[in-house]
Order: structure tokens, then sequence, then C-alpha cells
């Protein structure tokens, strides 16, 4: 099974280059973030479409902001919408969907970003993480995180630590809340697979951030101790965010039981522009 996470957004601006990458990539589930559809627009846009490929569809869409999808072809069953007890802000926002895709408990998650540290949003953005917390905690043994969780890690999955200090993404609450969910048994099988690798799955679309290298890894694939034993490959597919009208994310591809391209492994060459100065580029200050 072939397992993708991607955050498109806008799913009308990027359908042009989702349905070739699908005829590509042939991914068995894919979850969708910040689609900003609603869901009768979704179905109007791309329902057909993905009928004729094979694939289910579970969506939860606002017009203008945030929205989340499931695609599957291994199955879509025990579909929902929403996150249990999350916070709104102040009313619940379209960021998580989940359903059952070939056995496997799959979460849809598009984290808020948080924008500055200690505001409101960025409370609201610990709450809603704890929520998702205790959500995958109560579900079932074999389960998937996969989306956009506007945390970086650690260190090492952003391109310049000094140029964050002070922002969000990278705080301690946030980079603890994100372990308290892996301390449920979770994954992170990217980073697992590449330890030692430089592996981003963002770039901000100004002053040529992608071309040089200069990224965020933000977008994960949080996978259950019985689903993580199954990875056979993990990887950022770099080549999706190239080209004209890209997201300014990349896929992440999750390959359980067999790889049929490969272990090719993040993609990422050397940055060409290695020596950043002073400069202080936050990409994720942009976002909602």
């Amino acid at each position: 099974m072939r397992i993708a996470t991607w955050n498109v957004n806008s799913i009308k601006q990027r359908s042009p280059r989702l349905l070739p990458w699908l005829a590509e990539r042939s991914p068995d589930v894919v979850c969708l973030q910040e689609t900003k559809l609603a869901d009768a627009a979704f179905d109007a846009l791309l329902g057909d479409e993905l009928a004729t490929r094979g694939y289910l569809v579970a969506r939860h869409g606002d017009a203008q902001w945030n929205g989340v999808a499931i695609l599957s072809r291994a199955g879509l069953d025990d579909v929902e919408v929403g996150l249990a007890g999350a916070p709104g802000f102040p009313e619940a926002e379209a960021r998580a969907i989940a359903a059952t895709c070939g056995g496997i408990r799959v979460h849809c998650v598009y984290v808020p970003n948080g924008r500055e540290p200690e505001s409101a949003h960025y409370r609201y953005k610990l709450e809603w993480l704890a929520a998702l917390r205790s959500v995958v905690a109560a579900g079932p043994t074999d389960a998937v995180v996969c989306g956009d969780m506007n945390v970086a890690p650690s260190d090492a999955d952003v391109f310049d630590p000094a140029a964050y200090i002070g922002h969000t993404h990278v705080t301690a609450p946030e980079r603890a809340a994100l372990s308290q969910l892996e301390s449920l048994g979770l994954h992170d099988v990217v980073r697992e697979r590449w330890p030692d690798e430089r592996i981003f799955s963002y770039w901000d679309y100004r002053a040529g951030m992608f071309h040089q290298d200069l990224g965020m890894r933000i977008d994960l694939v949080l996978a259950s101790a019985p689903v993580a034993a199954r990875v056979q490959a993990a990887w950022v597919d770099r080549q999706a965010r190239k080209g004209t009208g890209p997201s300014d994310h990349a896929p992440v591809i999750v390959d359980l039981d067999a790889a049929p391209d490969g272990d090719i492994g993040p993609v990422v060459p050397p940055p060409s522009a290695p020596t950043m100065g002073k400069r202080r580029v936050t990409p994720q200050s942009r976002e909602r």
C-alpha cells in the first residue's frame, strides 16, 4: 500500500498537477490538506475525475481556508469528519478527517499555524494538538497520522534554526506537543529511515527558497508500530514541487510491504546558497 500526504495549497489551483501526479505515482491512499474548497465544490471539480481513477473520497472543506480530504483505493470506512474535543477559533475549522483504509486508521490533519508565540492562535494550536492526541490514543492499534503538522520536529528540520528564533513551528511547547503525540507509539517514518539526511517538505515561494533548498520539514507521516514495521520506503516527492504552478509543499510518500520505486530517499541536492548570513526569512508566517 502506498500512502501519501500533500498540502496542495488550494485544490482548485492544483488540480492540473494533482491528476497527473496520481497517474504517475499511483498512491492507494492520499491525504490532502489546505484544499480551500467547500464540499459541494470539491465534488463538482474532482468527483468524476477521481471516481474514474478508482478513488473513494471523504472531504471536509471550507470555501476559503483550510480543508482536508482522503482519497482511497483501499476502502474508505468509518469516516469521521472533524476532530472530537478540538477547540475552535472561535468556531470549529475544517482541519481533520479520518477513515479506515485497508485496515489502517488514517488521520488526515492540517494543524493550526499558531501565528505568533503566546498569541490566542498559538494557544489554540497547542489545544488542538492535545485533542488530536486524545483521539489517536482512543483509536485502533494500526494507525497513521498524515498531514501538515506546522511543527518542525527538531532544528535539523529547518534550513537555519537562527532564522526561526522567536517564531512559531520551532518553539519548545509546539515540539513538546508533537512529542506527546508520538509518545503514543507513533514513528516519524521518514526521519527514522533517513536520520542524517537534509530533508524538507515545504519551501516558501519567495526569494528562490526552493531552488536554494531553504525549507522546513513540517509534513509528516506518523505511523503506529505495526504500520511502521511494514514500511519499505519513505520519501519526499520533491519532483512535485518543481515546474509551473506548484504548491509550496511537496508530497510525502510512504510505501508499505513493497516499494515500487525503490527506497528513493529524500532526493534533495545540496543547497546552492548554503551561506545565509543575516537572512531571516520565516515562511510559516504567511500561512493561516
